[in-house]
């Protein structure tokens, strides 16, 4: 596992990569199309269930995982970054030898929150699809800056 938070250019290689946005309560899971050009939400998975999420990098054949890294917008670390940390290395484990980066998160579930209300999902339909629509969100901006 890796803090290094870039996804090799889609030039150099290719396939499916996978996102995931920790939350203490749930995990949004998205996935990239295999040249990596479009991220796509998957599955909001209780965060307990770490074997869901790597069943799920199996089942898509991904050849990277990428794990949200909630830091500040100072850039500090906190509890949120631990557990992040925690749940990559328990990931890398069960997913090996598939690689497991670290990413730069900040704003994710905001921008993810703005969209949905924007597009009108209120209550708990918002908070069903919330960490899904920020694991899109963080795998977007990893897909882009790769480009």
């Amino acid at each position: 596992m890796t803090a290094g938070g870039s996804v090799p250019n889609p030039g150099e290689a290719a396939g499916v990569v996978v996102a995931v946005d920790v939350g203490t309560v749930r995990v949004g899971v998205a996935a990239s199309d295999p040249r990596r050009v479009l991220a796509s939400p998957v599955a909001t998975v209780p965060a307990r269930d770490v074997a869901v999420v790597a069943r799920i990098v199996t089942e898509r054949a991904a050849s990277c995982v990428v794990v949200g890294l909630p830091r500040t917008l100072a850039g500090r670390e906190g509890a949120s970054v631990a557990m992040a940390r925690q749940y990559a290395e328990r990931l890398a484990v069960l997913v090996a030898p598939v690689p497991v980066e670290l990413v730069d998160e900040r704003l994710t579930t905001v921008v993810a929150e703005r969209a949905l209300a924007g597009s009108g999902v209120r209550g708990r339909g918002r908070r069903a699809v919330v960490d899904q629509a920020a694991a899109v969100a963080l795998l977007q901006g990893v897909l882009d800056a790769a480009r």
